[in-house]
């Protein structure tokens, strides 16, 4: 998405060959035109699954999941990582590993919002080691819903968990990837499937 892959060019700063940091218009502060626009492509690469519903993950997943949703005329449930007073009962969890941030979350869903037989959309802002969509598939298989794609905003193609992912026999559709980080440098993978839809 070249929309996405100029913003990230313009504001996202490589910190290292590993962090890229893209707080002014992602993770932190959004842009909601880009926001829409990302809606948008999520939806014309998903359309054709008859999706349900829309999974993500607290918090940097919101923003685009709930655009995802919104062009798809769907709800979109996010899992949470934090205890609520309000979120007690008929837990579905899984537990997640942040490399970024090297802690351990206990992710959780109400079985209220997510069924056996749901075709769900899972959405994510980055692709790194793959833990946080794994976790999300995981709450999916526990109500025997359906897992029909991720969309990822961001997939950084040099770590593993794309592979990861993609071993399972998921879709995974990625709007911009990374091929490489170095301090101040940004690499996208070019691909022939991108130049056809841009």
């Amino acid at each position: 998405m070249q929309l996405l892959k100029t913003k990230i060019l313009e504001e996202g700063q490589a910190l290292s060959d590993s962090i890229l940091k893209v707080d002014s218009f992602l993770n932190h502060r959004m842009d909601p035109v880009l926001m829409h626009e990302m809606g948008k492509e999520f939806k014309r690469r998903f359309q054709e699954e008859k999706i349900d519903v829309v999974l993500t993950i607290e918090s940097s997943g919101i923003g685009p999941g709930v655009m995802a949703a919104l062009e798809l005329g769907v709800p979109m449930i996010f899992a949470r990582k934090r205890k609520s007073v309000t979120l007690t009962d008929d837990l579905i969890t899984a537990n997640v590993y942040s490399f970024t941030k090297k802690e351990a979350n206990e992710i959780a869903v109400s079985n209220k919002f997510i069924s056996s037989g749901d075709r769900v959309l899972i959405i994510d802002d980055f692709l790194a080691n793959g833990q946080a969509a794994l976790g999300l598939m995981e709450i999916c298989h526990k109500v025997n819903a359906t897992v029909v794609g991720i969309g990822i905003v961001i997939e950084k193609a040099f770590q593993d968990g794309g592979a990861k992912l993609r071993e399972q026999g998921v879709r995974v559709e990625s709007l911009a990837k990374i091929e490489a980080l170095s301090l101040g440098e940004i690499t996208f993978v070019e691909e022939r499937e991108d130049a056809i839809h841009e």
